[in-house]
This record gives C-alpha cells, structure tokens and sequence, in this order.
C-alpha cells in the first residue's frame, strides 16, 4: 500500500525534490584536524591509555552547519567521553557529505583509519534521500559492519538513527512526509538488524528524535545541526558510549581496552 502511495505521487515528489535540490543552501563542512586527542581533568587520568574513537558518516558527522570540528560532533564527543571516563579519548573523523552506507567502505578504504576501540557511525539520511529500501540498507550496513571489524576492529559500534525528516520545514508537503515515513522504516530495519551483530542502534536526543528542531539551533540552510544541537548531540552519544565502557581502573593502566567493552 505504501509503495503504491509513493508511486501514486511520485510525479509531484520529484518535482518536490528538484526544486528544494535547486533553492536549498549548500554549506561546506567544518574546518579543521580531522583528528585529535581530549585529555581529561587530573594527572591520574592522563596517565590512562587513551580511548581510540572513531566517528564516520555524511554531512552531519562532517559537522556541516558550523564553522570549525570543535564546535562540530567529533570534536565535542571526545572532550566529553575524557571527562565521562576520565581517561584521553584520540579521536578521528573520517566523513563527507552525501555520502550513502554504500559509499562508506571505499571512503574507509582510502581513508584507512587507525585501529579504534569504538565507531560511532553516521548514515541514513542519504539512504532516504536516495530512496535506498530497507532490505538493502541492512545489506549495506552489514557489509559496512564487516569492513570496519576487518580495518577497525572497534569492540563498540554505535550507529545512529535517520532524523524525523517529517518534521524538517525546509522539505515542503508531501514529500516531507513521504521521507518522514521512510526515514521510519529504515529506523526500524536498522535496530532489527543491530542485534545480529552486536550493534547498538542509537536513537536521536530528545530535541532531534521528538521533531523540536527550534529554528534558532539548527544551522542557516535550515537542514543541519547548529552549535547548540550538535553539543546536545554529543553529550547524549558520549553518554551512551560511556555506559559501555566503563572507566579504566587507574591501577593497572595497560590494561586492553576490549576487556571493558560491554556490548549492548
């Protein structure tokens, strides 16, 4: 039924499309290391290992809609996981926009990032956008999944959820509803999917998940996280990331990290 409405309005969705693709604003992505390490308060907790974190996605873990990666995700994520689990967290980003869960295992490959402990993954908003469908956006992810064990080896993979696209004013109706009701179902074939691989399907923060996006925090092509939503975003990660790594006993600091993963 579903597909049949799609198809029904697939003329007017187009034409939807190619019209918000020609008017919307384009905005480059954050400047800045793509690399870094947040060291966290006290001499005792500087002397721990440092936590290896991995963060790859599209536009919003490139932290479009701000200026510099310290005021983007990664950036904040581990400055905050530093103070969480009082230990350095050497962070990495490898991200750009429009990029699909297809895509990401060549990017990954050129990339070739460090070894980490943990990813947090950022991809889905191209996949609705691009009309990916649920049983092979599970497909993707789990090639993606074995490309980053393979390259990676993180003992924690967090993926995030598509945003309510829904409730995205940029996009006019129906399409916006359209999409909504995608981002949806891919939201839902993710987290069934998750399991299987001991993935931990992340949901948006309140002020993401809920639709609130307040015109004041999001950034000016009215599509992306500003500042404030990318700090709230980053605080909710970093606690959910931190809940499944526990914090390094400071007595035995060579201690391997994969020992305190809990997978969830």
């Amino acid at each position: 039924m579903w597909g049949l409405t799609k198809f029904t309005l697939s003329p007017l969705l187009v034409a939807q499309g190619l019209r918000v693709r020609k008017h919307a604003r384009v905005l480059p992505e954050a400047d800045g290391p793509r690399q870094g390490r947040a060291e966290p308060e006290g001499e005792a907790a500087a002397q721990a290992p440092a936590l290896r974190v991995l963060v790859l996605g599209d536009s919003s873990a490139a932290g479009v809609g701000v200026p510099t990666q310290d005021e983007a995700l990664a950036g904040p994520l581990a400055r905050e996981l530093a103070q969480r689990l009082l230990r350095p967290v050497a962070w990495q980003l490898v991200a750009r926009s429009g990029l699909t869960t297809q895509d990401a295992p060549a990017l990954l490959r050129q990339a070739a990032p460090a070894r980490c402990d943990a990813v947090l993954v950022v991809l889905g908003m191209n996949d609705v956008l691009t009309q990916v469908p649920p049983v092979r956006a599970v497909r993707e992810r789990d090639a993606l999944w074995v490309a980053l064990s393979q390259q990676c080896g993180p003992g924690l993979v967090l993926w995030s959820a598509a945003p309510p696209l829904e409730h995205f004013q940029l996009l006019p109706w129906p399409l916006r509803s359209v999409l909504g009701r995608d981002a949806q179902q891919l939201n839902r074939a993710q987290a069934a999917w998750a399991p299987s691989r001991q993935v931990v399907h992340l949901d948006l923060p309140p002020e993401l998940a809920d639709g609130q996006l307040a015109a004041s925090e999001l950034a000016e092509d009215g599509f992306h996280p500003g500042p404030t939503l990318y700090a709230r975003w980053a605080r909710h990660v970093a606690q959910v990331m931190a809940q499944r790594l526990p914090r390094l006993p400071p007595s035995d600091p060579f201690l391997s990290t994969a020992a305190f993963v809990r997978r969830g």
